[in-house]
């Protein structure tokens, strides 16, 4: 995945973390937004003072993915629902004005949906697929929205395969190469097959599982400040699915 590393511009603005891109995206949002993000400028500041000295992740996911089929049996698209840790959604929703309080609808939350998913066009929205054995591109999210319940946020969106495939083995990964992001698979319903055939069994990888295994022991803030665009370090904390379709 080639992008810019995370110590310059982390994913999923606007947020604290997304503070360096604020200047382009002030153009596009209303002013609402705009003050938002001069407010979350300066909160950041404190924020990174505050956790320096402490090694990645700072914003952890936890996944739950659909891999949806055709009626033909051809794989079309990768649905996640992700949520964020607790003080991510808090950073990301603070001063947003909603008609209830401690509620935001789907409509309030709009925008910042819409520059998540554009954040993570740089970063390949942390999804890598291979159909029968070869890479197979995703198109660009559709059908994106954030919900927020119970105090964390949840963004919704669909990843199309630019080529709909029928697909004997599809194997999906999921990491942040820089692990700036920890992300890890919901306890329950981690991954389900919509509409697939009914011979496809699925199976869902987590770090440590199936020969995966993570590094013991972690490097310091100062290793993954180092880390350049094309680092691969968080690959071994990879969440995997693999079907199998005979």
């Amino acid at each position: 995945m080639a992008g810019i590393p995370h110590t310059e511009v982390p994913p999923f603005g606007p947020s604290r973390w997304y503070c360096p891109a604020a200047p382009f995206k002030e153009r596009r949002l209303t002013g609402q937004m705009r003050h938002i993000l001069r407010f979350l400028l300066v909160a950041s500041m404190a924020l990174f003072a505050a956790t320096a000295a402490k090694a990645h992740p700072h914003v952890w996911v936890t996944m739950a993915s659909e891999l949806v089929y055709a009626p033909d049996g051809s794989v079309t698209g990768v649905r996640h629902a992700w949520t964020f840790d607790d003080m991510f959604s808090t950073f990301a929703t603070q001063g947003l004005e909603s008609k209830e309080k401690g509620k935001l609808t789907r409509e309030e939350l709009a925008p910042l949906a819409q520059v998540n998913v554009e954040s993570l066009k740089e970063y390949d929205y942390f999804t890598n697929a291979q159909v029968n054995g070869k890479k197979a591109d995703l198109s660009q999210p559709v059908d994106y929205w954030l919900e927020f319940t119970d105090g964390l946020l949840t963004l919704h969106f669909t990843l199309p395969f630019k080529t709909p495939v029928k697909a004997q083995s599809l194997n999906v990964e999921m990491f942040d190469p820089s692990f700036f992001v920890d992300f890890s698979f919901a306890q329950k319903d981690p991954v389900k097959l919509v509409n697939a055939p009914a011979s496809c069994q699925v199976a869902v990888l987590r770090p440590g599982e199936g020969g995966l295994t993570a590094l013991k022991g972690q490097p310091g803030e100062a290793f993954f400040n180092n880390l350049g665009a094309a680092s691969n370090y968080g690959a071994q904390f990879a969440n995997k699915i693999a079907v199998k379709c005979p």
